[in-house]
């Protein structure tokens, strides 16, 4: 996927056009990306555009809402996470009224209009942060090996199972870690600490012959 597309707008000057960006674009214009191949113990992949809405409100309601609109439910515990749809669609538990919703690109003005329908009267909220996040994707035979020099949770298999997501600290900065199947880590990065951590996880992860696939 492209991490530069521009949109078209409609203002005093109909031909003016904005770029809208991967949080990581610079980071590549700036640092490239190594190429994935045979030898890469780690490969890292960005899902830039993803929709990220953040969920509040009673579980039940907002269970249901999604049920009816994604066919989708909340996790049913602390620190869970539940994956459809070979992940692009996720909802993780942040804190004990709080989730955070992933969808696929361009769909999350939709599903926010149809949650809040769904929703009616209830007393929720559902906060758009799209453009102040995005996702990094691991895979390999390595990755737990960088993240152990990487974060301070434990991310040994009996303490981190698939299913499982947490906000930690990352070298020096934060971010959530998330295991969706038992071959994948993700990485929902704040846009400002983007540029930070894919340095760093290009930089920890040279030894394991990182590789990131477009």
């Amino acid at each position: 996927m492209s991490d530069a597309v521009k949109i078209s707008t409609f203002n005093s000057h109909p031909e003016a056009q904005v770029t809208r960006e991967s949080p990581l674009a610079l980071s590549y214009r700036n640092t490239g990306r190594p190429e994935a191949d045979e030898r890469s113990g780690v490969t890292l992949r960005e899902r830039p555009f993803c929709g990220h809405l953040i969920l509040r409100g009673g579980a039940i309601v907002l269970d249901q809402a999604l049920r009816d609109v994604l066919g989708i439910g909340l996790p049913g515990q602390p620190l869970g996470l539940v994956s459809e749809n070979s992940g692009e669609i996720s909802t993780q538990w942040l804190s004990p009224d709080e989730w955070l919703l992933i969808v696929p690109e361009g769909s999350e003005f939709d599903v926010e209009k149809r949650l809040r329908a769904a929703l009616g009267d209830a007393h929720y909220a559902i906060t758009n942060v799209s453009g102040g996040q995005t996702l990094l994707e691991l895979r390999g035979e390595k990755v737990r090996e960088l993240l152990m020099k990487s974060v301070v949770y434990d991310v040994h298999p009996d303490n981190f199972p698939a299913g499982k997501a947490v906000t930690t600290v990352f070298a020096k900065t934060t971010a959530v870690l998330r295991r969706p199947d038992d071959a994948c880590w993700e990485l929902v990065v704040r846009r400002s600490f983007a540029d930070y951590l894919w340095r760093w996880l290009l930089d920890a992860g040279e030894e394991y012959g990182i590789g990131v696939i477009p």
